[in-house]
């Protein structure tokens, strides 16, 4: 074991530069004093030398009165106190000590607890009871300090006399650090806001805007994955969205989606994985990979998608929020990326799912929530690469002869254990952008077109199909007609009708 001090004094971490000189303490002493096999925490505690307190996007600093002692039961207090649970620190941690040093740990203050959450959280991540007797005293403390991170009701440990408040199960566990952004998201009610805007709209007219709406969604998920789908293609990828949340979530469900997606079959190797796979480029000359994200090892995708999917009930059972539901259980599907193909429509069906699911959505109206995501893709990427390009340095993989990569180790809880918080940060602003903008754009679209339609019919009584193809022509000329268009599709038009018909489009349409 390494004999080193686990605080240490430090002005720079892993590459990030601390606010001031201070003492690294909690998770990110103990990751480095263990050398643990980790991606550093968004978040880091620094002890500052001044009396003075505050936090950064990046450090969370504290005064001298806050530095644990330099012994590991106190940095992990400190670090269960300060900065919550961190599964995958705490697992990595547990398997390289051995049971009597934790029992020994956890029997320094047998009846604290934080001695308690350590216990409970050595045997539920491990699977291993230790040679310690149940408590018979104390009162029933919360797992996870919710002033911190978001938690479930949870059910009861005798033994440890704790409630285990954790959104889980052991196979699949993200975890969400309160924020905020994320408590002001939460307290805004966006399901009534959403209803009260569509209760205002005449039902023919958001009828329609459905109709709109599920084709633009269906697009924008192919759009996000470099696909430009025929129309029959996306009108059949958006029956599959129209019914998100009918058929229960299980296995069986996700292989009926890859199917729906997958429309030629002929190179794409369907079902459940049964080889690596990666995300990223190749080298022109040789083929090697350029991975941005290594999937979940095949062996570990039917324990990964049974983890997830039984949390998923969880969460539904115990009403959990249903943005940060969508969050853990579809950005947590993406990452194992269980298919060859189809992991990334997937992704976002799954999102629509649990939105409807938990009624976030209004019956028989879908939400668009990829036209949002397509319009922040940048963002997307950055908050998919925050999880997947840390854990590159922890995944040991050689190239096969197919130019596809092996891993070589154990990478199981990397895509069980992962902090979401950023994730759910993302989700939720694309919730809003889809109530705020997506939406009313479309119903406003039929609005004016239904005004730009009506004064067409009171000057000229034209056919609804040459309407429809006027406005197109006219969207696509920014207000204008061409003289080819006039010439090949509106050759009775006359230049005082045309320039009238443009003027009129122009002022409806706002242009």
């Amino acid at each position: 074991m390494n004999n080193n001090p686990i605080s240490q004094k430090i002005t720079i971490f892993h590459g990030r530069l601390a606010p001031e000189e201070g003492f690294l303490v909690g998770y990110g002493a103990i990751i480095a004093h263990f050398n643990l096999p980790v991606p550093i925490p968004h978040k880091l505690a620094l002890i500052s030398y001044k009396k003075r307190q505050y936090t950064t996007k990046e450090w969370q600093v504290l005064t001298p009165r806050h530095r644990p002692d330099d012994s590991l039961f106190k940095q992990l207090v400190f670090a269960l106190k300060y900065e919550g649970i961190n599964l995958l620190v705490l697992k990595k941690l547990f398997d390289v000590l051995k049971a009597d040093a934790i029992s020994e740990l956890v029997q320094i203050e047998p009846l604290s607890q934080y001695s308690r959450r350590i216990w409970f959280l050595y045997e539920w991540l491990l699977g291993n009871q230790l040679d310690i007797p149940d408590l018979d005293r104390g009162n029933f403390i919360p797992l996870i300090d919710e002033k911190l991170q978001f938690a479930v009701e949870g059910k009861r440990s005798s033994r440890h006399r704790i409630i285990n408040n954790l959104p889980e199960t052991t196979d699949f566990c993200p975890l969400i650090y309160k924020t905020t952004k994320l408590e002001k998201y939460i307290a805004s009610n966006f399901q009534d806001q959403k209803n009260a805007y569509i209760n205002s709209i005449h039902k023919e007219v958001m009828q329609r805007a459905a109709s709109f709406l599920l084709l633009k969604d269906s697009k924008a998920s192919f759009t996000i994955e470099g696909e430009n789908p025929g129309t029959n293609r996306a009108l059949r990828w958006g029956k599959a969205i129209g019914e998100a949340g009918i058929n229960p979530l299980t296995k069986l469900e996700l292989l009926r989606l890859q199917e729906i997606i997958i429309e030629s079959k002929r190179f794409t190797k369907m079902g459940f994985r049964k080889e690596a796979g990666f995300v990223g480029d190749r080298e022109r000359t040789t083929g090697e990979p350029i991975p941005d994200h290594i999937s979940a090892r095949w062996q570990d995708i039917e324990q990964l998608i049974d983890g997830l999917i039984d949390t998923y009930h969880l969460l539904d059972k115990e009403k959990f929020d249903p943005v940060l539901t969508a969050t853990a259980i579809a950005f947590g599907f993406v990452f194992i990326h269980p298919f060859s193909d189809g992991n990334g429509r997937i992704h976002r069906y799954l999102i629509h799912h649990i939105l409807a699911k938990l009624n976030l959505t209004y019956q028989g109206i879908i939400f668009p929530i990829s036209a949002s995501i397509l319009d922040k893709i940048d963002d997307y990427r950055i908050v998919l690469e925050l999880y997947s390009h840390p854990i590159l340095e922890w995944i040991e993989w050689k190239t096969t002869p197919d130019h596809n990569v092996e891993v070589l180790n154990d990478t199981i809880d990397y895509y069980r254990y992962f902090d979401a918080t950023k994730l759910s940060e993302f989700l939720f602003d694309c919730v809003q952008d889809t109530i705020n903008r997506i939406i009313p754009e479309e119903v406003n679209y039929i609005y004016k077109y239904d005004e730009f339609k009506r004064f067409i019919d009171d000057q000229f009584e034209m056919p609804d199909k040459l309407v429809s193809m006027l406005v197109r022509f006219l969207e696509q000329n920014g207000g204008t007609l061409s003289k080819r268009a006039r010439a090949k599709e509106f050759p009775g038009l006359k230049d005082d009708e045309a320039e009238k018909i443009e003027s009129a489009f122009q002022e409806i349409f706002e242009i």
